[in-house]
């Protein structure tokens, strides 16, 4: 490859491609070239709400640069006593503050194991008193979008802290562009739930594998929605490695919208499929541990 010359996989262009943004692409583009993303704004000429769109689009593409994972927490985790939390609600303020805040979202009082835990959150891991509750908040919502009526633990929550902690989460504007992330993404997993036609049940491991690729390539409802169709029509339900491999078909071919794929079929091209026969469906269900 020539110096300076930039060379983006497939995979990328259709990510962005299906994105059908040109600011999130340019926005790419000069990030891949070398540039400092802090200065893309006014050098490309966008609005605040414009580049702030594109930034979002790139993260939840997952386009965005990697930033190194920052520990900010040193040494072995302390073992609080429950001298330790009756001095800190005595004598911390925020402490005091955040120990009610959190009862409030969780609707019940906190026992002495978790506010050992809730502790940790502030002086061992270094979250700001603010950003804690609005982690707490967040893992309660987490828990209602897969289903659960139930608030989480401390030590549930305790688990999603430390990962706040270890990539910088500490501030509310970076808890906010997170939870905005994460949020986008949920959007589009119940969208494609709704294409597949998936109710009241969760993913399991191997289909959440499936449809998060799907949604990280980018691929649009429309091929989604088509995808599915030609999977049930020869499949008689859906499966999911036969339906990946149509995607990955019409990804191959550089098909993005539906009048390609119909284009594709009448001329006999990769986007056409053929029903399976048995020894290929018997081989299907075996892959998906049903034979």
């Amino acid at each position: 490859m020539a110096e300076n010359e930039i060379r983006l996989s497939q995979a990328d262009v259709q990510k962005l491609l299906g994105a059908r943004s040109g600011d999130t692409a340019l926005l790419y583009l000069y990030i891949r070239s070398g540039a400092d993303a802090q200065g893309a704004r006014e050098a490309l000429g966008l609005s605040e709400s414009r580049y702030s769109c594109a930034c979002a689009s790139l993260k939840q593409l997952d386009l965005w640069p990697r930033e190194e994972r920052v520990t900010r927490f040193v040494g072995e985790k302390p073992s609080y006593s429950e001298q330790d939390v009756l001095q800190a609600r005595d004598g911390d303020s925020d402490f005091r503050m955040l120990t009610g805040e959190v009862q409030r979202v969780l609707g019940r009082t906190l026992n002495t194991e978790e506010l050992k835990i809730l502790l940790g959150f502030l002086r061992y891991l270094g979250l700001p008193p603010e950003v804690v509750t609005v982690l707490v908040s967040y893992c309660r919502e987490r828990a209602r979008w897969r289903g659960s009526l139930r608030n989480p633990s401390l030590r549930t929550i305790e688990k999603e802290a430390y990962y706040w902690s270890e990539h910088g989460l500490d501030t509310l504007e970076a808890a906010a562009a997170y939870i905005q992330e994460q949020n986008q993404k949920n959007s589009r997993m119940s969208r494609l739930l709704e294409i597949l036609q998936i109710r009241g049940r969760s993913l399991t491991q191997a289909e959440e594998r499936y449809a998060s690729a799907w949604l990280a390539a980018g691929y649009s409802d429309e091929l989604l929605s088509m995808a599915y169709e030609r999977t049930c029509l020869n499949t008689g339900s859906l499966n999911w490695p036969y339906m990946n491999k149509i995607l990955e078909r019409w990804s191959a071919a550089g098909f993005r919208t539906g009048a390609e794929i119909l284009r594709g079929d009448r001329k006999g091209g990769p986007a056409a499929e053929r029903k399976l026969d048995e020894d290929e469906l018997y081989a299907i269900r075996k892959m998906m541990g049903e034979g």
